[in-house]
């Protein structure tokens, strides 16, 4: 098919920044120029605006490999990918075989979503009761003082935060059944409880306390954490929204999605924990980088499984231990708003739709089996990491933030 001269002009001024670009059926396939790595991939339609350094970012993404084993055998990205700050465009999506790419996750680690659903219309959310001041007034200023001025209380028993870090949403829902505190004295725990199964792999990985900030995990005693139940900067948010259009009315009703409910949309990761995993693990991949070879494009260093077992395992426990503190910590920003709506509205429902990572280390899985039990590595080990792209498996909800409504996938992962 003959390219249009737009185009012609496109990939000519990517050409200039290093890159060689082919676009077929409506996808880019690109490389590093006068490089032999493995080709990139993007879906993107013809005139939809690029941006040359996240094309860029993509193409050195796909470009490492490790001097001692372990390359990269897929590299994508999703339609709304861009550039990310450390140098991986956000929206990318690598598989690996044995090795792992920190840097491909960064420290925002399970920066994810989370969206519920209530059983108001925007009218009963914005209605007056009995000539008094707005519900809706009453209830944003109770969560301007949660999110903003400190009013939350997230207290917890040592018990409870080592159970987190180890386990994520079971250990933390187990050891709070037994000792409520804080702002979640109120909760329903048996809808937390089941809701677990609508979360992405339970919300529970394989973490290990010797991993988290040591002032998080006393042996005794209670703590009080800062961080946790906190939405965090850039394009972090809590939203209210609207389900304004369903367009499969069969897998709404099966997911409880209503046209006309209120919806809440939490984006939010692992905070300062994972910044504190993700910057160690910054330092160490670069401390093990083989001497005498050079460093790879924009400093991304994977860990070989040949040549670096124990630090690949390590590594991939101390993700999981910040990853589990990031589901409960989205679970934690949206109880507290299920709690404040049930303090101005009454006993209003808000179920869990579904709660996803995008920002995460999973070993490939055969089968549709979910379980992140690793077994034994070998440099055959096939990894996939995502970096602002999350997971859709097969009638598997997907989340897509600027929308108003949830759209659900229900296609196989390419």
């Amino acid at each position: 098919m003959q390219q249009s001269k737009n185009l012609q002009r496109l990939l000519r001024a990517l050409s200039r920044h290093g890159l060689q670009v082919n676009y077929q059926n409506q996808t880019y396939s690109l490389r590093l120029q006068n490089a032999n790595g493995l080709a990139a991939t993007v879906l993107l339609p013809e005139g939809f605006p690029v941006e040359a350094k996240a094309f860029k970012q993509l193409a050195n993404l796909a470009n490492i490999r490790h001097p001692g084993g372990g390359c990269v055998t897929h590299c994508c990205a999703t339609p709304d990918f861009h550039p990310g700050d450390a140098g991986v465009a956000i929206g990318s999506v690598v598989q690996t075989k044995g090795m792992v790419i920190p840097a491909a996750v960064g420290s925002d680690i399970n920066c994810g979503m989370r969206s519920h659903v209530v059983d108001l219309t925007l009218e009963q959310f914005l209605q007056k009761r009995d000539g008094e001041a707005r519900q809706r007034h009453r209830f944003v200023e109770l969560m301007k003082g949660d999110y903003f001025f400190g009013t939350r209380d997230v207290t917890m028993t040592a018990q409870t935060s080592r159970a987190l870090f180890q386990y994520g949403i079971p250990g933390w829902l187990d050891k709070t059944i037994d000792t409520p505190m804080g702002s979640f004295v109120k909760s329903n725990f048996d809808q937390l409880s089941g809701e677990i199964d609508r979360v992405y792999l339970g919300g529970s990985l394989n973490g290990a306390i010797k991993w988290a900030p040591e002032e998080l995990i006393p042996a005794e005693g209670v703590v009080r954490d800062g961080g946790l139940a906190t939405i965090g900067g850039g394009n972090h948010f809590v939203e209210i929204q609207v389900v304004e259009a369903v367009e499969d009315r069969a897998m709404a009703y099966l997911w409880g999605v209503k046209e006309g409910q209120l919806a809440l949309t939490i984006h939010s990761g692992s905070r300062n924990v994972g910044k504190y995993i993700g910057g160690m693990w910054r330092d160490r991949s670069l401390a093990a980088w083989p001497q005498g070879y050079p460093y790879p494009d924009y400093r991304l260093f994977p860990l070989s499984v040949e040549v670096n077992p124990d630090l690949v395992r390590d590594y991939l426990e101390a993700e999981a231990t910040a990853a589990n503190y990031g589901f409960v910590n989205r679970l934690l920003l949206a109880e507290l708003l299920r709690l404040r709506l049930r303090e101005v509205y009454g006993d209003v429902e808000a179920p869990l739709v579904y709660d996803l990572p995008h920002n995460i280390t999973l070993k490939d899985r055969i089968n549709g089996e979910k379980s992140q039990t690793y077994g034994k590595l070998t440099g055959e080990d096939l990894w996939v990491t995502r970096k602002g792209a999350c997971p859709a498996d097969w009638g598997q909800p997907v989340i897509i933030a600027g929308k108003s409504i949830v759209i659900y996938d229900k296609t196989r992962e390419a």
